[in-house]
């Protein structure tokens, strides 16, 4: 196993709990190869741990084991043996599509799968866990026997390791939908096209706890993708509005309500914040109002024009709501903190002259786990709020 030294700010770091080390902090990368494993040493030449290197990222080195050890078939079964362990305790039985491995989370940093009833999908993100995916996708089979596993590797921060972007069917068949059960709704996947990895896995607990304060009325779900909170938001409400100004998730969303047979969704495809401007100069009103935007600041660059954006349609969801109404707004950008996403409300809810009482606080599923000491971690927030 090849050497690298990294200086002493880095091996603080990884001493603090975190797996990163960047470019700029290794002082030698002796015969380390794109992609394999190495051993990690300190200016003292103590050693670290294992860890995968990348010749190209900024992310240097991806630490993976806190000891110098192999990094192989036996290494990834335990780690992946683990990761499903956990999701035994979190998700329940009413429904098989959940996260199995959620990256950093999960120690084992930059791979991503999840489960699709008897399908997975996985993503090799680094070049270190795309140089071991075939060892990962026969651990995957010998502990889940799946009818088939596809790489959806068409994310674009594999360019910044200089891997392509692609879709491989790595075992077995991959069929154009995959039929799955969300809290006991039933739900189409598209694995193979789909947005992530088919369809959104991590607001599954946030679905129900918005229907949860569903008290009749009408609902406005806005960018609702394949219908998630929509569909969740049916059985408590009069009628339900879901935009998006996606064709093809539209119609998998209202696939989707036939397939349960709900009948009392409006699917409507559009900008959002051109919706919600026009709702609001007609007065309309809502007894709730779901925002589950895109991620708005993918970058700390746009950072302002995001919290631009995060303002303006909870400014114009506040004023479809009138004393009682429900406001479930969520944020998926990691440079957005929850407490900016309060003030940004608060903001909102000044200028719209609604006064808000916090109901809940919430974050992504418990599928999609948060490691204390890797913030990155932590992406989706949830605020479940009530005009009063």
């Amino acid at each position: 196993m090849n050497e690298v030294r990294v200086n002493r700010k880095a091996a603080g770091r990884v001493e603090s709990g975190h797996p990163w080390i960047f470019s700029s902090d290794v002082t030698g990368r002796g015969a380390a190869q794109p992609g394999e494993a190495v051993k990690v040493s300190d200016p003292r030449g103590r050693w670290l741990g294992t860890a995968h290197y990348s010749s190209t990222s900024q992310i240097a080195l991806r630490m993976l084991s806190s000891q110098v050890e192999p990094i192989g078939h036996e290494f990834f079964l335990n780690r992946l043996r683990a990761a499903e362990l956990h999701r035994h305790l979190v998700v329940g039985a009413d429904s098989n599509a959940y996260r199995v491995v959620h990256g950093e989370a999960d120690l084992l940093p930059a791979l991503v799968v999840d489960r699709y009833a008897d399908y997975l999908v996985m993503q090799t993100l680094d070049q270190g866990m795309d140089a071991a995916k075939t060892e990962i996708a026969a651990c995957l089979g010998e502990i889940f026997q799946p009818r088939g596993i596809v790489a959806r590797n068409d994310v674009a921060v594999r360019a910044k390791e200089q891997l392509p972007l692609e879709t491989t069917v790595v075992a077995g068949e991959i069929p154009d939908s995959v039929s799955v059960r969300i809290n006991g709704l039933a739900m189409r996947a598209d694995l193979l096209r789909g947005q992530k990895t088919g369809i959104f896995l991590d607001q599954r607990e946030n679905y129900r706890a918005a229907a949860q304060y569903a008290r009749g009325g009408k609902a406005l779900d806005c960018f609702t993708s394949t219908g998630g909170f929509a569909l969740h938001l049916a059985a408590k409400c009069e009628q339900v509005e879901a935009v998006d100004s996606s064709a093809p998730a539209l119609s998998a969303a209202r696939a989707n309500a036939e397939d349960n047979r709900i009948g009392n969704i409006h699917f409507q495809e559009g900008d959002c914040f051109d919706l919600l401007a026009a709702h609001a100069s007609a007065r309309r009103r809502y007894s709730l109002v779901v925002l589950d935007p895109p991620a708005f600041a993918k970058s700390r660059g746009n950072l302002e024009a995001a919290a631009t954006g995060y303002k303006q349609i909870n400014l114009r969801a506040l004023q479809l709501l009138g004393p009682g109404g429900i406001l479930v707004t969520c944020s998926c950008s990691h440079h957005v903190s929850e407490a900016m996403l309060l003030e940004l409300v608060a903001q909102a809810a000044l200028d719209s002259k609604r006064t808000l009482r916090v109901l809940e606080r919430r974050s992504q599923a418990q599928d999609h786990p948060v490691l204390l000491t890797v913030p990155e971690t932590h992406y989706l927030k949830c605020l479940v709020l009530q005009v009063v």
